[in-house]
């Protein structure tokens, strides 16, 4: 299911009755006399209220009180006089705000020291020591392959060295003129193998498609961030052009001229062999540390705790991990590093999460081109589709499993990938919450006891009434059974399923499975998958993909930047986890899953991005820019429209109904103009839309006829299947997005056509 990024911000009035006002914003009154006495009571007052904006919120605003200047005017002109008054208020004034934070900074608790957050409250539980094991075990482990600086307050008082950054030259800059060495350090030490950056290109006369990306290559995220970064006022069109001519997408269609050294951001890990400069740091790069007072002792000064809890204990962590380059690995594939693709799904298959499987084969390196018995030297990704039968809150079903296969082998959505060609790179799983939970050994002994907070999504909590859970077998996934725990398959799969609920609650909160319009959102499974993503990301390493998510490149080059990453919200610095990458067992994640137990298990992206602000971590879990994953959004919230990229959305029912003036573009462009460089798209929840309206069954030839057959007669009820005819008038005049990219996805599945690297699935 999506993020929950569709909840509304509560819309509620500052509690004061509004003034009446002109069409120019300025007050009115009925009478002089009634403006008189408006001013002079204003004018007799210790304070007046002001009215402010709030960053991000159009429709609401903030009331504050300031002194009121005319009546401090009035008080000091017959006692100081008309020039030194008002200064020396001024002076007083200053004098006591100064007074208030000194005090407050020497005297006041870490609970009561004050934040940047709007009132906001603190969710940090880890003190310095802690952070900075974390900070540690990430470096040491190859998860940190950046250059950006470790923030001050971590408080690291010696270079760390980090294998996935090559080493640096020492200074030549004499010693007089280097900054002493001080015990705070912000930047790592590289120790890690050279990186030769790639100019990727088709080579002539082969530029009728891009190549595959170098096995083994990596994405410089450091290089994408300078190009993409929205908060440098970077746009989204000059991000994706970045991402075209550095990947190799502009195939044939190089238009730009002279030397693309800035915009190469694919590198090659060289083998260590290869090397034996030993790594410097530069003493350039170390920071004086802020001068703490000498009475303060406190290791934990300046960190601001979590009102109400206790520091938590030391973490306890594996083993640092070995960074490896890709050409020193023994086999094709990082056993630490495995391409798993996550993705969770609730009720019935559809032809979303369809169509999300159709992108992952048409553009990811899965090896269909050729023979199973050639393609050993491939690490090919996988897809886990996770499936929960029925609604969130269900007590699991012993006879789960089958079921769920019972039900994929008879829908046409679902069964074309349950054929032995695609065995290798896409396995359904079924999701039992019991079981996951107890998989985490940060919550397992511990979780049960938030029952009434383990459905709790930036702050909006739904509980499972006791009633409901007699009345129709709801029941929170907290209640543990045997059932739940020991029906698993070889595999390691757990058997789960839907209760039977009476069909007139179908649509009652407690009982949806899936979102069928845009009013009944199935609220409990968005809020699940919230915490499910950072659940599988941990126990099995890999990334997490939101079912609205549609593949448009080969991720090749992410896969080998061992860092984990989230990307940006939108306009905000925050995050929004529809992609999420994290590393198994990492110490990232121990630090959320704990951080998370003390605050509520509130994992919505809103909540994540204050633990890992409170913390000082924001640098493990990268917040890439929209544009790699969502380049649309932007333009959906009124930014960068002057200069949008292609195709230009205004609205994210464009890609589902195309507009006319730009309806052209679809047929016209095809795959190809459709975000070209990103490396996929988010299209925001719209479960009841269908791609293709006209043709809403799986079009996927001979051998699939069967599923398509089914759809069709359940789309077309009351056409005779003799009178099928797949006429040209028929279909739709102006084809919207949505519908070219099924169909060109499915196009490949036929056998009408390649996949995006000109490569043909081989059955």
């Amino acid at each position: 299911m999506a993020s929950s990024d569709y909840f509304p911000m509560p819309q509620r009035g500052n509690g004061y009755a509004e003034k009446g006002r002109s069409t120019n914003g300025l007050p009115t009154y009925s009478s002089a006399v009634q403006e008189k006495m408006h001013r002079h009571s204003r004018s007799m007052a210790w304070v007046i209220p002001v009215s402010v904006p709030i960053p991000g919120v159009r429709t609401r605003r903030l009331r504050l009180y300031m002194l009121n200047p005319s009546r401090m005017h009035q008080f000091t002109l017959p006692r100081i006089g008309r020039k030194r008054g008002p200064l020396l208020l001024m002076a007083l004034l200053l004098t006591a705000i100064v007074s208030i934070f000194v005090f407050a900074r020497r005297f006041g608790t870490e609970e009561k020291q004050w934040t940047s957050n709007f009132g906001e409250s603190s969710t940090l539980v880890f003190g310095r020591d802690d952070l900075q094991q974390i900070w540690k075990w990430e470096i040491e482990s190859g998860h940190y392959p950046s250059n950006s600086k470790i923030p001050e307050q971590v408080g690291l008082n010696s270079a760390l060295l980090n294998p996935a950054l090559p080493p640096r030259k020492a200074p030549t800059i004499p010693s007089r003129f280097r900054p002493p060495p001080g015990p705070v350090i912000t930047t790592t030490r590289g120790d890690g193998p050279r990186r030769v950056y790639l100019d990727v290109q088709s080579q002539p006369p082969n530029v009728a498609y891009p190549p595959r990306p170098v096995p083994g290559s990596v994405a410089d995220l450091d290089v994408i961030m300078e190009h993409c970064d929205f908060s440098e006022n970077k746009y989204v069109r000059d991000c994706l052009e970045v991402l075209r001519l550095g990947g190799g997408l502009d195939n044939g269609d190089r238009l730009r001229r002279g030397k693309m050294d800035d915009w190469k951001y694919i590198y090659m890990e060289e083998d260590r062999e290869n090397f034996t400069e030993p790594a410097q740091i530069s003493l350039g790069n170390v920071i004086a540390p802020r001068p703490i007072s000498s009475s303060d002792q406190d290791p934990n000064a300046g960190l601001v705790k979590k009102r109400g809890a206790e520091w938590e204990t030391p973490l306890s962590l594996r083993p640092t991990l070995q960074h490896t380059p890709y050409s020193s690995l023994p086999a094709p594939c990082d056993p630490e590093n495995p391409r798993l693709f996550h993705m969770f799904w609730t009720g019935p298959f559809t032809d979303k999460p369809y169509l999300a499987l159709l992108s992952f084969l048409f553009t990811q390196n899965a090896g269909l081109h050729v023979k199973d018995d050639e393609g050993a030297f491939l690490c090919r990704p996988e897809f886990w589709m996770w499936i929960n039968p029925g609604p969130a809150a269900t007590v699991p079903n012993p006879s789960a499993l089958g079921d769920m296969f019972d039900q994929l082998k008879t829908n046409p959505w679902a069964a074309p990938f349950l054929h032995p060609r695609f065995k290798d790179v896409i396995k359904f799983k079924l999701w039992n919450t019991t079981e996951q939970l107890d998989g985490v050994p940060e919550l397992k002994d511990e979780w049960r006891t938030l029952k009434e907070t383990l459905f709790n999504s930036g702050g909006h909590i739904i509980n499972v009434p006791p009633e409901k859970q007699q009345s129709k077998s709801v029941v929170e996934p907290t209640v543990t059974t045997e059932a739940s725990l020991n029906t698993g398959n070889a595999t390691g799969e757990s058997k789960a399923s839907s209760t039977n609920t009476d069909k007139s609650d179908e649509d009652d909160m407690l009982n949806r499975t899936g979102s069928k319009s845009s009013s009944s959102y199935d609220r409990l499974s968005v809020i699940l998958s919230d915490m499910a993503r950072f659940v599988l990301c941990h126990r099995f390493g890999g990334i997490y993909l939101d079912a609205d998510t549609i593949f448009l490149r080969d991720w090749e080059e992410l896969w080998g930047w061992k860092g984990a990453f989230a990307y940006r919200w939108s306009r905000l610095e925050k995050y929004n986890t529809a992609v999420l990458r994290m590393n198994k067992n990492s110490a990232l994640g121990s630090f959320l899953f704990r951080t998370a137990l003390k605050n509520g298990l509130d994992f919505h992206p809103m909540t994540v991005s204050r633990y890992t602000k409170d913390a000082y971590l924001e640098g493990l879990l990268l917040r890439l820019p929209d544009a790699l994953f969502d380049s649309a959004w932007l333009n959906t919230e009124y930014y960068q429209r002057d200069r949008p990229p292609q195709p230009y959305f205004i609205e994210f029912a464009d890609f589902f109904d195309t507009p006319a003036q730009n309806s052209a573009a679809p047929q016209a462009l095809g795959f190809e103009g459709f975000f070209r460089g990103a490396y996929s798209y988010h299209f925001h929840n719209f479960w009841w839309k269908p791609f293709d309206a006209s043709r809403n069954w799986p079009d996927l030839g001979p051998k699939f006829m069967a599923g398509e057959r089914a759809a069709r007669a359940a789309a077309t009820p009351d056409i005779d299947p003799e009178d099928w005819a797949d006429k040209v008038s028929d279909d739709k005049r102006d084809l919207d997005w949505a519908t070219v990219l099924k169909r060109t996805f499915e196009a490949y599945i036929r056998g009408d056509r390649p996949n995006m690297y000109g490569e043909w699935i081989q059955w």
